[in-house]
């Protein structure tokens, strides 16, 4: 007897129903290939899905192509804004193909420029675990891996202390009976399994984040608590009783605490948890088994506050220039960093930024005592509740030491429970930062003892806010003339440089002037403060401009370009304006730039500048006006072209560009992504002797042992969290560079003196080479563990800008070794440098072997 079952016939029209579909499909690809010679991508990308639907066996002929398709059809729709229909297509695409990491790269790419950092960190992520040597999708990921798990995981999973009281409080919590547990904002569920491991009968932990969510899967997994811990991929404040959770749960364990203590969204959370989630608190007085009351860890935080003399704040902070490389800066122009909050003003949502106080470069002054800002009890929801309608506090703080007032410093006491307690104040060794809220717009900030800083406090929106920060002197009777007083510190000017910036203010500030404020980026403030940058800018443009004309130099400040033609400050007309065109400067920088308006003042020159804010525009047009500039002399070359990527082009059709300002180095300490490609093109649009600048880049770097660098790169084994096998799982996570470092403050011991590493020429692009071999001399016995590295702006060969400066508004960065390397002084390591796009890698070697 058979086994087969009866097969069915194939009719005539099933016959002709698999002839019919061969037939479509060739059809299909034919109209597939005609559109792609016409560069009809959307009507092929239509065709090639037709195809790969009907007949998915064609997936590997046709694979290439579609790539092609797809990738082109998607530049399109990018240009016309059709992001819906762009998702779409990549969505289609891979489904068809769901491991192909090029089109996974791409898909992330596209979710970057649209600002979706967190989805596009997730494709590169998996585009790189898909293919490992995928260099593209490695650089990208390596560029947004920050996004996916942020650097202070690292830092804080090394924080042995931290670690070790948070497990204490949690462990003391269980045994008096607090045995069901939930974690909110769980991370790598630490805390979960803290709760776990102290014997905790049920733990629940939310995690928003679907990297960190999976991750939290895996290592719950890897330490045989998946079964005891249950990880929910949501808020807290989505969390339903029962749909996500059968009950109220007796503890709520959580560290969503940032540098500003209420950042992370703590109050919102744990209000909504006590409405909601928690059983109800214990009563005061009352004992009793803990396991029917509900409670947080941590239970609640003292703010503490200090204000303080710090350079490197102010220099970030706060325009202490009002003369750059010949330009004044009109007193109706007032410059804000994001930090700036005012009381009556809702500019920011975060109104501080953070710093390490411990390693700020050139360290800092205290010139209050610390004070206390206010207190808060994490387990009163009533007192929760009020935060945010409170009446700003007054805070009343006695200088004790002469200085300059350049911000209030702020920390904060964690009190887990009445036993245990983490401080991250400026003296302490802990993963925490120190919120720091710049101080902006006072008359005069310098103080001396005897004088009182005033200050009002409030948690507007759940934030501290510090504001309408005054300085009452002890000296009344100087108040008038403290707006006149003049800190060397501040203010690098000579006399003429000071008299100049006096008109300028005295001319621009009438009863009527508008004021203009403008918010610029932190790094766009140090920028402005870079005296020494602008000063090197002009010199190399007027040498460039004089260059191209040798029978008549340029003349600074006494020519100005009004509609396009000559028009000379001294009153003498031009002998041949009609004959003469002007020399056309293009700034491509990121961000704020004053550059095009410096070319202004070197003669016959038509600056174009390509900022894109709006208010950033308004300010060059009141730079110029104040400078005697005629508005029209800037232009703004965003508002010519079509499209953002096309700033590269002529400025008119038949002229080229004289001087072309690129943007090399982020100020991360990174390579600017796509530059060589800039710079191609840059060439072709250049007339004759004109330059780019800077003509060419000189990157060096030294070999250097530090610790630090280390435990913030990678978490160190399980030692550090207490036994718990986590470090695998979050270092899939850690990149090869470490990005915006201040080397001058990083602790490191240097084993090796600087040597260059790599030049990139952007005018004479066959002098650059793809690798290369550096000998480094070892001049001190140690481990190296860490390769940190800077760059040379050269403008020309004599004039350079160095990113490792003090001034210099740019970090550095370091190449963080996976294993550290024993080393002898008088060895001699090759350093094997790799430049692939904007991505530098470098491996060192030795004997053979390369680590």
């Amino acid at each position: 007897m058979s086994n087969s079952r009866p097969r069915p016939r194939r009719t005539a029209g099933s016959a002709s129903g698999g002839s019919g579909r061969d037939q479509l499909v060739s059809r299909s690809l034919q109209s597939a290939e005609h559109c792609l010679r016409a560069q009809d991508f959307g009507t092929a990308y239509a065709h090639y899905l037709l195809v790969l639907s009907l007949s998915p066996e064609l997936k590997d002929d046709v694979k290439e192509t579609f790539q092609y398709t797809l990738f082109r059809w998607a530049e399109e729709l990018d240009a016309i804004s059709r992001t819906q229909d762009l998702l779409g297509c990549y969505e289609q695409a891979l489904e068809l193909f769901p491991d192909d990491e090029v089109i996974c790269n791409s898909m992330g790419e596209h979710l970057f420029r649209m600002g979706f950092r967190d989805e596009a960190a997730g494709y590169f992520h998996k585009a790189v675990k898909l293919n490992p040597d995928f260099s593209d999708a490695k650089e990208n990921f390596y560029r947004v891996a920050n996004w996916l798990v942020e650097r202070w995981h690292f830092i804080m999973l090394n924080d042995t202390k931290r670690n070790t009281i948070y497990n204490a409080a949690i462990q003391k919590a269980v045994c008096l009976g607090s045995k069901s547990v939930l974690d909110i904002g769980a991370g790598t569920g630490i805390l979960s399994m803290f709760a776990k491991r102290a014997g905790a009968h049920t733990v629940y932990a939310c995690e928003l984040s679907q990297t960190m969510y999976e991750l939290a899967c895996d290592v719950v997994a890897a330490n045989k608590m998946a079964s005891g811990i249950t990880l929910l991929h949501m808020k807290s404040l989505d969390i339903e009783i029962p749909k996500h959770i059968p009950e109220r749960v007796s503890l709520v364990v959580t560290e969503t605490v940032d540098a500003g203590l209420f950042g992370e969204g703590i109050v919102e959370s744990l209000i909504h948890a006590w409405e909601h989630l928690l059983l109800q608190p214990k009563p005061r007085g009352e004992d009793g088994n803990c396991e029917k009351y509900g409670k947080v860890i941590p239970a609640g935080a003292v703010m503490f506050g200090m204000a303080v003399e710090c350079a490197e704040i102010r220099r970030h902070h706060r325009v202490g220039v009002k003369n750059i490389a010949g330009i004044c800066l009109p007193a109706s122009v007032k410059f804000r960093s994001p930090a700036y909050s005012s009381a009556d003003s809702e500019e920011t949502s975060e109104p501080y930024t953070t710093e390490k106080m411990s390693r700020v470069p050139g360290g800092y002054l205290a010139l209050t005592e610390c004070f206390e800002i206010m207190t808060v009890d994490f387990n009163s929801l009533e007192e929760l509740k009020s935060l945010a309608t409170r009446k700003p506090d007054k805070i009343d703080v006695p200088v004790i030491k002469e200085g300059v007032l350049d911000a209030i410093v702020v920390w904060f006491v964690l009190q887990l429970d009445d036993e245990h307690s983490l401080c991250t104040g400026p003296s302490e060794e802990t993963c925490w930062e120190q919120a720091v809220y710049p101080v902006q717009d006072l008359a005069d900030y310098c103080v001396r003892p005897g004088d009182h800083v005033m200050m009002e406090v409030s948690c507007q929106d759940f934030y501290l806010r510090i504001q309408s920060v005054n300085v009452l002197s002890s000296e009344p009777e100087m108040d008038v003339g403290k707006s006149f007083t003049k800190n060397e510190d501040l203010l690098s000017l000579g006399n003429e440089a000071e008299l100049c910036s006096a008109l300028a203010n005295l001319q621009t500030s009438k009863p009527d002037a508008v004021e203009q404020t403008c918010v610029l980026e932190s790094t766009e403030i140090a920028l402005l403060n870079n005296v020494p940058y602008h000063e090197a800018f002009k010199l190399a443009m007027s040498r460039v401009l004089s260059s191209l004309t040798p029978e008549r130099p340029c003349q600074a400040m006494e020519a100005h370009c009004q509609d396009g033609e000559l028009s000379h400050g001294s009153g003498q007309a031009d002998p041949a304006p009609s004959a003469s065109e002007p020399f056309y400067v293009l700034d491509v920088s990121e961000g704020f730039s004053v550059l095009p308006v410096i070319a202004s003042t070197l003669g016959r020159v038509k600056p174009y500048s390509s900022v894109e804010k709006d208010q950033h525009r308004v300010t060059l047009d009141l730079i110029s006006e104040a400078n005697h500039f005629p508005k029209e002399a800037l232009e703004f070359w965003l508002r010519h072209v079509e499209d953002e990527s096309a700033v590269l082009q002529r400025p008119k059709s038949d002229k080229l560009w004289s001087i072309i300002i690129l943007d090399v180095i982020e100020p991360s300490g990174l390579i600017q992504q796509e530059i060589m490609e800039k710079a191609a093109i840059s060439r072709c649009l250049l007339q004759s002797g004109g330059k780019i600048f800077p003509q060419y880049v000189l990157m060096f770097g030294l070999l250097v042992e530090s610790q630090t660098l280390v435990e913030e790169n990678a978490v160190q084994g399980t030692s550090r969290t207490l036994g718990l096998n986590i470090a695998p799982f979050i270092n899939q996570f850690q990149v090869p560079i470490r990005a915006f470092l201040d080397l001058s403050s990083v602790p490191c011991v240097p084993l090796s003196k600087p040597v260059e590493l790599l030049r990139l020429d952007l005018m004479t692009p066959y002098l650059n080479t793809s690798s290369r071999q550096v000998k480094v001399h070892i001049c001190k016995s140690g481990h190296v563990t860490a390769i940190p590295f800077w760059y040379q702006l050269c403008l020309d060969d004599d004039i350079r800008l160095d990113t490792s400066s003090e001034v210099s508004h740019w970090k550095q960065a370091a190449v963080v070794l996976d294993n550290p390397i024993q080393v002898q002084v008088g060895e001699e390591l090759v350093l094997r440098v790799q430049h692939h796009k904007s991505n530098v890698s470098i491996r060192v070697q030795r004997r053979g072997a390369v680590f």
